[in-house]
This record gives C-alpha cells, sequence and structure tokens, in this order.
C-alpha cells in the first residue's frame, strides 16, 4: 500500500500555490516600498516648494506695499507744490530769494 499519486500531487500543488502566494505578497510588498522610495523625495520637495511659495507671497506683499507709497509721494510731488517746497528745504538746505536761512550748530562745528 503506499501513498496514491493523487494525495502526493495534491501536497505538492498546495506547497506551490503556498509560494506562489507568498512570492505575489513579496512582490506587491516590493512594489509599495519601491513607490515609497520614489514618492517621499518628491513630497519633501513639495513642501520645500510650498515654504518659497509663501515666502514669496510674503515679499510680495511688502513689494506692493512699498510700491503703493512710492506712488503716493510721486502724485504728490507732481500736484502739490508745498510738498516740493518742504523737500527742497529738508533735503536741499534751499530758501525763497526773499528769505534769510538761520542755521545752528554744534559748538565746534
Amino acid at each position: 500500500m503506499g501513498v496514491s499519486p493523487a494525495k502526493e500531487m495534491n501536497v505538492n500543488t498546495s506547497i506551490w500555490d503556498k509560494l506562489t502566494r507568498v512570492a505575489a505578497l513579496l512582490s506587491v510588498i516590493a512594489a509599495l516600498v519601491w513607490v515609497a522610495v520614489l514618492y517621499f523625495p518628491l513630497m519633501h520637495q513639495n513642501e520645500v516648494m510650498r515654504q518659497q511659495i509663501v515666502q514669496l507671497d510674503k515679499q510680495i506683499q511688502h513689494e506692493e506695499a512699498a510700491s503703493r507709497q512710492l506712488r503716493l509721494e510721486i502724485d504728490s510731488l507732481k500736484t502739490d507744490p508745498k510738498t516740493v517746497e518742504r523737500l527742497a528745504r529738508e533735503q536741499l538746505g534751499l530758501a525763497r530769494p526773499d528769505e534769510t536761512v538761520v542755521r545752528f550748530g554744534l559748538p565746534g562745528e
């Protein structure tokens, strides 16, 4: 009486089925690891770029505010003669022809 060939084949088939399942599972795990290895650097790069965008947006807002201030100053210089006169006095030290300018300084200057 020996082992029937049908029983022996069932044993071999079940081992191959298990090995096939293990190999398929390992292949899926390897594929997931490979995707993760490729994807995580991209996630880091994406985060760095988002931080750069936030920083550049702040810089844009700052520059737009400075631009608005300069436009106001330019408009004021174009339309308001008193502003031009004030700047001529303060920055250039100019005076009207009928004025006498008196400058005070520290002793020893």
